[in-house]
């Protein structure tokens, strides 16, 4: 099956959204209220206007202070998201194993999430790079705006079928508290959906 580029992901998650009448605003929030917000969201969408209490969330971690792949992957199958099917989550096996994160909130986006030593790696793959003509300036344009992408910042990697892309990628500790990882995550899969949405235009695409 051929491989999808995140503007297919992007496209599939906008048209859905203004089918159902929807607009987009963007506000930015401490973690810890990711999922109150996520609340207020779909409540809104059903035309009611919600009134959520402030709730104490527990801060976990890994049994050894560190995630490791197989541990991030057991805490995000007891996740909200996962439990209420928002995300979906697969361990790919290997010599290091990844976690493949389906992102249905977002047109079914695509995330790679793996433990490497001190950092978490977050990741999604773009576009290819053999599907730009002018790559050294298309480059260029990158250094010079990709700060308008907080939290994350794009790089070239190979995909499953062996080509290379254009990713966006964030990272952050081992030790970071699971509240902090589950919003990496959803933070990375909305600037994956803005980076195709900001560049598209500027791609000068190959034939």
């Amino acid at each position: 099956m051929a491989s999808k580029t995140s503007s297919y992901y992007q496209k599939r998650y906008r048209e859905r959204l203004r089918q159902q009448g929807f607009v987009k605003r963007e506000i930015w929030i401490p973690p810890e209220s990711t999922k109150a917000i996520k609340d207020c969201e779909m409540a809104l969408r059903e035309g009611i206007t919600p009134i959520i209490p402030k709730v104490e969330r527990k801060k976990r971690m890994s049994q050894q202070d560190n995630w490791t792949t197989l541990s991030l992957f057991e805490a995000l199958k007891e996740a909200e998201p996962v439990k209420e099917s928002e995300i979906e989550v697969e361990l790919v096996e290997g010599a290091d194993p990844t976690l493949l994160l389906t992102m249905n909130e977002y047109g079914d986006l695509p995330i790679y999430v793996s433990v490497s030593g001190s950092q978490i790696i977050v990741d999604s793959l773009l576009w290819p790079v053999a599907a730009v003509k002018d790559t050294a300036e298309f480059n260029m344009m990158l250094l010079r705006t990709h700060k308008l992408f907080p939290l994350s910042t794009f790089g070239i990697s190979t995909g499953p079928d062996g080509k290379e892309y254009y990713e966006i990628f964030g990272s952050l500790s081992s030790g970071s508290i699971f509240e902090s990882v589950l919003f990496e995550i959803e933070t990375l899969a909305d600037m994956a959906i803005q980076a195709v949405e900001a560049y598209h235009g500027d791609l000068n695409l190959a034939a």
